[in-house]
């Protein structure tokens, strides 16, 4: 599109669950519900228009074996883009990624900083790697570093116990957490365990990644803090492949990430029942391909949630809640235009017909 050219979205435009137009404009890389006087270079898209879609737990920046260079991130983030996935909070990356906020080609990114992980007690070359009288001032420098999130290590195997176990003790995380949120961040954590989830929503954490260890005593808790989860289900879809490696040396691990897996499905069903808000998020980047939002969604439809709710929590929920506008008057036009109806089958979700992003159709 040219300077000055007009994008004419028409169809049946998705603002909300129940709020449907009839057509929006864009204008100067912005969305507008009136039509521009006198717009003669008028290019029209036809289909059904969503915000661009969210992935709230990704890593761009992130390979198998820690960072990778700038042109395998860009790929990392082209391969979003042309899934329609124009919003990502990239929970935690050792890479410097700010070169692409000045790309109006690439998605845009809320980063959490890099992961906070104990000593050897996470993938190495991710994490910063540090004891618990050191927790309080790397949470304060990745809120300073990060755009409103910090990511910490909740848990991991402890090679001692031969399992999953907490990696940080109470006090410590509710230092941690209060300086976060002194400094206007919000604390996420990876969680794959029951016994790690009580001390960190206790201690005020905001959300919690992954969330397999989610249990009927727990889900009250959760419900009442209104802390939110990112289950990752395409994620954890691996747990039986990561347990099979570990039988020999770690066999109670293999089997507690066995029992995490088989219930994965009742216990986002059980979170979403209660109240807890669900957000998409695939894990993308380390081992994970990008670009897998579409999966995510059909999985959380698979686990109980209801299509409409499933594709709110990658579109005009997830938005919201990320601080990040939809198809709003005046914000910029970053959406997806479909063939058929997502609404009634979020499969469709795997096929965009135009990605529009800062205004320009860009897939």
């Amino acid at each position: 599109m040219s300077e000055g050219a007009v994008l004419h979205v028409k169809g049946r435009v998705l603002t909300g669950p129940d709020d449907v137009r009839d057509e929006l404009w864009v204008v100067g890389g912005r969305i507008s519900y009136d039509r521009p006087a006198g717009a003669r270079d008028v290019t029209t898209v036809e289909g059904w228009a969503l915000p661009g879609l969210v992935d709230a737990h990704c890593h761009v920046g992130l390979g198998a074996h820690g960072p990778v260079d700038a042109d395998t991130a860009e790929k990392q983030a082209l391969t979003d883009r042309e899934a329609g996935t124009l919003l990502l909070r990239d929970a935690g990356s050792p890479s410097d990624t700010r070169w692409i906020d000045e790309r109006a080609d690439l998605p845009k990114i809320i980063r959490a900083g890099r992961h906070i992980a104990r000593t050897r007690r996470y993938i190495r070359n991710y994490a910063w790697e540090i004891e618990p009288a050191d927790l309080v001032a790397y949470v304060a420098q990745e809120a300073r570093r990060g755009d409103g999130w910090v990511k910490l290590v909740g848990d991991w195997i402890d090679r001692d116990l031969g399992d999953l176990a907490p990696c940080w003790p109470r006090p410590a995380v509710e230092s941690a957490i209060a300086e976060a949120h002194r400094l206007g961040a919000r604390v996420t954590a990876h969680c794959f365990a029951e016994n790690s989830l009580r001390d960190l929503v206790e201690a005020g954490i905001d959300c919690i990644e992954h969330a397999t260890g989610l249990t009927e005593d727990l889900i009250p808790l959760f419900a009442e803090r209104g802390v939110a989860i990112v289950p990752t289900l395409v994620n954890i879809a691996t747990f039986p492949q990561l347990a099979a490696g570990g039988d020999t040396r770690f066999p109670r691990w293999s089997a507690h990430m066995r029992r995490l897996h088989e219930r994965r499905y009742d216990t986002v069903r059980g979170a979403y029942d209660a109240g807890i808000p669900v957000y998409v998020g695939t894990d993308a980047g380390g081992s994970l391909a990008h670009g897998l939002v579409a999966a995510e969604v059909a999985e959380l439809v698979t686990a109980g949630i209801p299509p409409v709710q499933a594709l709110s929590a990658t579109s005009w929920g997830a938005r919201a809640w990320l601080g990040r506008p939809g198809l709003e008057e005046g914000a910029p036009a970053d959406l997806v235009v479909y063939e058929a109806d997502p609404r009634a089958d979020v499969r469709v979700l795997a096929a965009p017909r135009r990605v529009v992003l800062n205004g320009r159709v860009v897939e």
